[in-house]
């Protein structure tokens, strides 16, 4: 039977199927007698003579029952690496699926409990295979693959899949990746010089420009016909301007005004 175990977080709820069997038939009455006294001994909670009882039991007559029944009382002291080897053995030796199944339900729950979710997973698995509508069981199972860690990222495969590659495939790749640098390195560089002729050439166009601005307009230098042909103009005008000046003086009005 199914020990059932209250949580106030049904998150975390790891459901112990640790319901002691309990022992019916003839048997050697020692064993049988040491049996029914550590399901007792379970049932009041007394864990630590509930397993000295089991012990003793299995002493005497070894058994997949017995077995189960130890697991489950270390189980209830949280020594859980030793109920894995008691649910274990119980999984390896019982006959009854009933049985079988419930101990590797709890044999989940052991593994579980260390964080060894990937082991647990498994248990569970075991146990549906033997009890397919256990829902204890696909309750713990789906809540143990959620605890499993991601898969790594394509990134890592793929710097992995670096890391394996040929020493001679590295090499080459290597000298791929610093013959491309080169080339962009050659072709910033001559980028960078055209633009630099590219900068002379206009500054020296810019000079040119400049100095035919800023240069003052020379004087004419007069020749000698440019004089004498000046000198002309001047006594025409002054003719002009003394005949004027007679015709101004006949035509005027005298006054004969005596006194």
């Amino acid at each position: 039977m199914k020990d059932n175990i209250s949580h106030k977080n049904l998150y975390f709820l790891i459901t112990l199927l640790t319901g002691c069997l309990f022992t019916s038939g003839l048997t050697a009455q020692s064993g049988h007698t040491l049996l029914r006294q550590g399901d007792r001994n379970y049932k009041s909670q007394d864990y630590g003579k509930a397993e000295e009882s089991y012990r003793k039991a299995l002493e005497k007559e070894p058994s997949a029952r017995g077995k189960y029944n130890l697991g489950n009382t270390i189980y209830k002291q949280d020594r859980y690496d030793e109920a894995v080897k008691r649910y274990e053995e119980a999984a390896n030796s019982a006959s009854d699926p009933a049985l079988k199944s419930r101990a590797f339900h709890n044999l989940g729950n052991a593994y579980f409990q260390q964080k060894e979710f990937d082991k647990s997973i498994e248990a569970y698995k075991n146990a549906l295979r033997l009890n397919p509508s256990d829902l204890e069981t696909k309750y713990n199972l789906a809540l143990a693959q959620k605890f499993l860690p991601p898969p790594p990222p394509p990134q890592q495969n793929n710097d992995k899949n670096q890391q394996d590659q040929n020493p001679q495939d590295q090499n080459q790749q290597q000298q791929n990746n610093d013959q491309q640098q080169q080339d962009q390195q050659q072709q910033q560089q001559q980028q960078q010089q055209q633009q630099e002729q590219q900068n002379q050439s206009q500054d020296q166009q810019n000079a040119q420009e400049g100095q035919s601005k800023d240069q003052p307009m020379k004087e004419k230098e007069l020749t000698e016909e440019d004089i004498k042909q000046l000198l002309r103009s001047i006594a025409e005008e002054e003719k002009k301007t003394l005949e004027k000046l007679r015709q101004a003086d006949a035509g005027a009005c005298r006054s004969t005004k005596a006194w």
